[in-house]
């Protein structure tokens, strides 16, 4: 288990909606509002951190799972706020729910979960991977 994780831990982050973070920019649809890949990022991120900070530098996190309800546009220029917390930690596996909102309403609810692992063992998978790529198209895995 992860040491120092514990249900009921919290994060919590804003962020503005920018032309970058809109669905006709990442291209998941036409309208200049909020888009559902940016949520699932701003998730993902907040939860990284949350869990980076109780590791040491030989493990890491990987997000395994994500489900996202994405309830009420944002328009370009509002901010978004997220509240995450750990709803259950099992071994080297943690659950999250994430909440977020605007200034005028909920926006979405996800559920996520992460992974540790080791950082060496991992990066190992990935070049083995990356063996049969062509130079051009791979590129070599990087710490985090």
């Amino acid at each position: 288990m992860p040491e120092g994780v514990v249900v009921g831990e919290t994060i919590e982050d804003s962020q503005e909606v920018t032309v970058e973070r809109t669905a006709a920019h990442i291209g998941s649809g036409a309208v200049r509002v909020y888009a559902t890949p940016a949520m699932a990022l701003f998730v993902e991120r907040a939860c990284h951190t949350l869990i980076a900070r109780h590791l040491p530098p030989e493990k890491t996190s990987v997000g395994v799972e994500l489900g996202v309800r994405h309830l009420a546009p944002s328009p370009l220029g509002a901010t978004v706020h997220l509240r995450a917390e750990v709803v259950g930690v099992e071994g080297e596996t943690i659950d999250f729910r994430a909440r977020l909102w605007d200034e005028h309403e909920p926006i979405g609810d996800v559920e996520h979960r992460r992974r540790i692992v080791d950082l060496e063992r991992f990066l190992r998978r990935v070049e083995a991977k990356t063996a049969g790529i062509p130079k051009a198209r791979s590129g070599r895995a990087e710490r985090t």
